[in-house]
C-alpha cells in the first residue's frame, strides 16, 4: 500500500453494541477476506526488527573503470608471458611496440592490441614504441599515420617514441647482404606460380604436394650478392626477381620455413614511391624479414601479436639467430572480433564508395574513429577489453555484449538530461500564460554531479509515445482522464482533451490541468512519471536538436556468409533520424563542462564534440556529432538505455 495515498476506512464506534451484519455476496466476501489478509501481512512486516529490512543501495560514485584496469596483466596469459622473460640484469626494462600498417583506419580489434602492448609495458614500468610498419608503399597515406597517432592518444596512451620500419631500411639492407654472405639467402627468378609449386602448393593455395628447390637455390653466394645489388639498382621489374631466405624448404614441415621471400620489387614505379623515403628504394623488405629485425634493432623485450602470427614465430627466431642479433621474445594472443559487422578494409571501402555509410567514421561501423564519433568513451573500450581478458583463443563477441559493456560504463560516468525525441505539445490550461516555475533537477544519481534548474511553464513537450487517445487498464502514462507526474515537477497533471491535425490525423496538442491540491490537502501520488521539456523563450528552452539513432548495419551475425554477398545483408533501417527533437536547457551546462567522463585523450572539446555525452532519461545515451554547429545540434545515440537486442 502506498503510504502517500489517503486511505478511507469506516470508523468503528467504541463500545458499540453488536449489530446485524448486512448481507454480502460471495464475491464481495472473498474480496474483503483478501484485503484483511493483505493488511495482516503488512502489520506483520512492519513489526519485524528494522535491522532485517534491506536498505536501498547508495548510488555509486562516478568511476571510469568498472573493474581493476590492470587485471589482465596480474593473472593469466599475460602474467605468464611476463614470467617467461621478467625484468632482470639482461632485460632491465620491459619494452613493447604497437606496429600498425598505415594503410587504413584502425578497428575495434586493434583496441585490444593497443591495450595489451601499451598496458603491458606501463604495468611493468616499461615503455612502448609506436612503430609504423611501412614496408609496403602501396596504399600508405599521411591520413592513416595521423589517424593512428590520434587514436592511440585518444585511448590515453603515449608512446615513448614514434618510429617507422622505413627508418631502418638502410640497416635492413645491410642485414640482407649479410644474410646472403652467410648462405642464408639467395636470388630467385621464379614466378609466383613456380614458387608456390616448389612449396607443394596448388594454384588454389592447397598444400600437401611434393616440395622441391628451384635451380637458383644453390647458386654461388657471390652471384646472389651481385644480383641482389643489381635488383636494388633497378635491373629487374616486378615479378622477375626476389631475394628468398634459404631456410629448410625440404626438411621442415612448417610452411614458415619454406624459403620465404625477404625482399621484393613493387608492382610499378608509381607504387614504388614511398610515403617517407620517396623514390630512393626500388625494392622493399617483406613483413617476415623486416618485423623481427626491427624488433631486434629497437630492443623489444616482448613482441606481442595475435595468433595469426603464431606460425611465423619459427621464421622470426630463425632469422634473428641466423644473423646472430638480439632475439626478442614473440608471444601470441587471440584476436578480438565483433560479429554482425565487417572489419575488412576492402569491404568498408565498398560500403563508403557505394554510399551505404557516410565515411570510415560512420557511427554504424566498428572502426575506432566510428566508435569515437558515435560517442563511445575511450575508457569504455579499454574496460571492455579488460573485461574479456586475454588468452590464446580468438574472441568473437556479439555487438549487444559490447553495447552492454558501454552502457554499464556510461551509467555512472555521464550526467542525465531530459530529451524528447518525438515531441507532443501539452498545454496546461489552468496555468496562467506567463506561469513560470524553476524546477531543480539533479544531473545524476551521484550528488557530486550537481544540479540545475529548468523552467516549468504552461506549455511543455512530452514524448508522443507517452500519450494515448484511448486509455486501457494496463497503460499508466497520459491518456484522457488519466494522471501522470512530470519528473521533478511538484504536482501531477491530468489530460482533459486533445486536438488532431486535420491533414495527418495525428494528435497535435494535448490539453491538461495541473493537479495542485487545495490548501491543507495532499495531492495523490501518480503511478508513473514521464520526462518533459518546458517552453520558455526567456530561457531559450527547449534546445532543438536532430537525433540520429543507429541500429545494426547488417541483419545477420555473419554478413559475409550471405549467398549474395555482404551488401545484400544490409539493414535498411540501420539509422532513424528524429529531426524535431528537444533537449532541456541543462544541456548548455553539460556542453560547457565536457568532456564527460574526463579522459586524458579528450581535452579539446571544440574539436572533439563526441565527448559531450549524457543520458537522455528513459531513452538512451547520446553524444554530440561532429557535424553540429552553433545553430544546429546533432546527437548520436551511443546505446539504448536497455539491452533490447540481447533479449531479442
Amino acid at each position: 500500500m502506498d503510504p502517500a495515498k489517503p486511505v478511507e476506512l469506516p470508523e468503528r464506534p467504541k463500545e458499540a453494541e453488536p449489530q446485524a451484519e448486512p448481507k454480502q455476496s460471495k464475491a464481495a466476501a472473498k474480496k474483503e477476506a483478501k484485503k484483511a489478509a493483505k493488511k495482516a501481512l503488512q502489520q506483520e512486516n512492519s513489526a519485524r526488527p528494522k535491522e532485517n529490512k534491506p536498505k536501498p543501495a547508495k548510488a555509486p560514485k562516478a568511476t571510469t573503470e568498472t573493474r581493476d584496469p590492470d587485471q589482465m596483466f596480474k593473472v593469466g596469459f599475460l602474467h605468464d608471458v611476463y614470467n617467461e622473460r621478467p625484468i632482470s640484469e639482461t632485460h632491465p626494462k620491459i619494452r613493447t611496440r604497437f606496429p600498425p600498417e598505415p594503410n587504413g583506419f584502425l578497428h575495434i580489434g586493434h583496441s585490444k592490441a593497443i591495450a595489451i602492448n601499451f598496458g603491458f609495458a606501463r604495468y611493468h614500468g616499461g615503455e612502448c614504441i609506436l612503430r609504423f610498419d611501412d614496408t609496403n608503399p602501396e596504399g600508405e597515406e599521411e591520413r592513416y599515420y595521423n589517424a593512428i597517432r590520434d587514436i592511440v592518444h585518444w585511448l590515453g596512451f603515449t608512446p615513448v617514441r614514434e618510429t617507422c620500419a622505413s627508418d631502418n631500411f638502410d640497416k635492413l639492407y645491410e642485414y640482407a647482404e649479410e644474410l646472403i654472405k652467410r648462405d642464408g639467402a639467395y636470388m630467385c627468378y621464379c614466378s609466383k606460380a613456380e614458387i608456390k609449386a616448389g612449396r607443394g602448393e596448388s594454384e588454389s593455395g592447397q598444400r600437401g604436394g611434393e616440395r622441391f628447390a628451384c635451380a637458383h637455390r644453390d647458386q654461388p653466394v657471390e652471384k646472389s650478392l651481385e644480383e641482389f645489388r643489381a635488383m636494388r639498382d633497378g635491373k629487374y621489374q616486378a615479378g622477375e626477381a626476389c631475394l628468398r631466405m634459404k631456410q629448410a624448404l625440404l626438411e621442415d614441415p612448417r610452411a614458415q620455413m619454406w624459403d620465404l621471400v625477404a625482399w621484393r620489387i613493387t608492382e610499378s614505379e608509381e607504387k614504388a614511391q614511398h610515403h617517407r623515403s620517396g623514390g630512393k628504394w626500388k625494392i622493399y623488405p617483406t613483413y617476415d624479414f623486416a618485423h623481427c629485425l626491427c624488433d631486434s634493432i629497437e630492443g623489444i623485450t616482448h613482441s606481442l601479436c595475435t595468433t595469426e602470427f603464431e606460425l611465423s614465430r619459427v621464421s622470426y627466431d630463425w632469422l634473428n639467430e641466423k644473423l646472430d642479433v638480439y632475439r626478442p621474445m614473440q608471444r601470441e594472443y587471440g584476436r578480438l572480433n565483433i560479429t554482425g559487422t565487417v572489419l575488412s578494409k576492402r569491404k568498408i571501402i565498398k560500403l563508403v564508395k557505394d554510399g551505404h555509410v557516410r565515411d570510415w567514421d560512420d557511427p554504424r561501423l566498428y572502426t575506432l574513429i566510428a566508435l569515437r564519433r558515435r560517442g563511445v568513451p575511450p575508457g569504455a573500450i579499454l574496460s571492455f577489453v579488460n573485461e574479456l581478458g586475454v588468452t590464446k583463443a580468438v574472441t568473437n563477441v556479439q555487438m549487444h555484449r559490447f553495447d552492454q559493456s558501454v552502457r554499464v560504463f556510461l551509467e555512472t560516468t555521464v550526467p542525465r538530461l531530459m530529451v524528447v525525441t518525438e515531441p507532443l505539445k501539452v498545454i496546461i490550461d489552468d496555468l496562467p500564460d506567463d506561469y513560470e516555475e524553476m524546477v531543480e533537477v539533479p544531473f545524476g544519481k551521484d550528488a557530486s554531479f550537481g544540479t540545475h534548474t529548468v523552467p516549468f511553464t504552461k506549455t511543455v513537450y512530452i514524448e508522443r509515445s507517452d500519450f494515448r487517445e484511448v486509455d486501457s487498464p494496463d497503460y499508466f502514462r497520459l491518456a484522457p482522464g488519466k494522471t501522470v507526474g512530470l519528473l521533478k515537477v511538484p504536482y501531477p497533471i491530468t489530460a482533459t482533451s486533445f486536438e488532431k491535425d486535420p491533414a495527418t490525423g495525428a494528435v497535435s496538442v494535448v490539453h491538461a490541468k495541473y493537479d495542485k491540491p487545495a490548501e491543507g490537502e495532499t495531492a495523490p501520488r501518480p503511478k508513473t512519471f514521464i520526462h518533459w521539456v518546458g517552453e520558455s523563450a526567456k530561457h531559450n528552452s527547449p534546445v532543438r536538436a536532430e537525433i540520429r539513432a543507429f541500429n545494426s548495419l547488417f541483419n545477420s551475425e555473419d554478413p559475409s556468409a550471405h549467398p549474395d554477398g555482404f551488401l545484400a545483408d544490409i539493414n535498411p533501417n540501420s539509422e532513424e533520424i528524429y529531426k524535431d527533437a528537444m533537449i532541456e536547457t541543462g544541456f548548455n551546462e553539460i556542453r560547457r563542462t565536457a568532456p564527460w567522463p574526463k579522459a586524458a585523450g579528450e581535452t579539446d572539446v571544440e574539436s572533439n564534440l563526441h565527448c559531450v555525452r549524457f543520458q537522455g532519461m528513459r531513452i538512451a545515451y547520446f553524444a554530440v556529432d561532429r557535424e553540429s554547429t552553433a545553430d544546429k545540434i546533432i546527437l548520436n545515440r551511443i546505446v539504448t538505455l536497455k539491452d533490447t537486442q540481447g533479449k531479442n
